[in-house]
């Protein structure tokens, strides 16, 4: 693909209409791989990262980036050797792409697959702190100081396990639905900290993933992220106006 004018590739990405992206460059609020560029300046989608504020727009085609509503019983991994059905099997299968992260088959809600490496990479590492939002339904009542201890943290085999935030969202007899909100991701740890606080996951579902929410969509079904959504997961992540070095190889997986 050869490099085309920068304000048409904007406004293919959903930035505004061509006469827009072209007041943008005008005002000096575009760059491409961190220089401010001027009217007529034309940019490689596939090569370079241009931005908009500083923002990065996802403008390359080769680009996929889908959310799944996970359902129970369904394995999240590429392939899997017990012929057990995978996040894989609800997706196209061109272009490829993968989950980020994981959730276990017991598991349902919110999952980002993407060909996206770069963005993929950080979304899943711990570093980055991008905060996971769950509902967990539990045997009640739950007491104020198990709240308190969800979010001060507690023991668990591999460390110290702490929630950002936990709150009631309503109950049923004795079904009580809780909202926690984690920054890290490891094996199984919601279930593990609500167990050790003596209340057993018996459903469990990730409603949100940084600014991503699930919204209204079916188990099993998926969408594509719109050009807003991938914008603000760039931005959740510290992706800025210029290309990291390694994404060049791992857009390509």
């Amino acid at each position: 693909m050869t490099a085309e004018r920068v304000q048409k590739l904007l406004a293919a990405a959903g930035v505004g209409s061509r006469r827009a992206c072209e007041k943008l460059i005008a005002e000096q609020r575009v760059s491409v791989d961190g220089q401010l560029v001027g009217l007529g300046a034309k940019a490689d989608p596939r090569r370079q990262v241009i931005a908009v504020d500083g923002e990065r727009v996802p403008v390359d085609p080769r680009l996929v980036h889908l959310l799944l509503n996970k359902p129970r019983g369904v394995v999240t991994t590429a392939s899997d050797p017990q012929g057990r059905a995978t996040v894989m099997d609800l997706v196209p299968s061109n272009p490829r792409v993968y989950p980020v992260g994981r959730l276990d088959r017991d598991t349902e809600g919110l999952l980002v697959l993407t060909n996206d490496g770069e963005l993929a990479n950080r979304l899943a590492h711990p570093r980055y702190g991008i905060e996971k939002t769950y509902v967990a339904q539990v045997r009640g009542p739950v007491r104020r100081r198990t709240i308190r201890w969800l979010t001060n943290g507690v023991e668990l085999e591999d460390g110290h396990a702490a929630a950002r935030s936990v709150r009631e969202l309503g109950s049923s007899g004795e079904r009580i639905l809780l909202e926690v909100v984690l920054a890290e991701g490891r094996k199984r740890e919601v279930r593990r900290m609500l167990e050790a606080v003596g209340h057993p996951v018996e459903r469990l579902a990730r409603v949100g993933l940084g600014p991503l929410s699930l919204g209204e969509i079916s188990p099993g079904k998926h969408r594509p992220l719109d050009n807003a959504e991938v914008r603000a997961l760039y931005a959740a992540v510290g992706l800025g106006a210029a290309r990291e070095p390694e994404h060049e190889e791992a857009s390509q997986r």
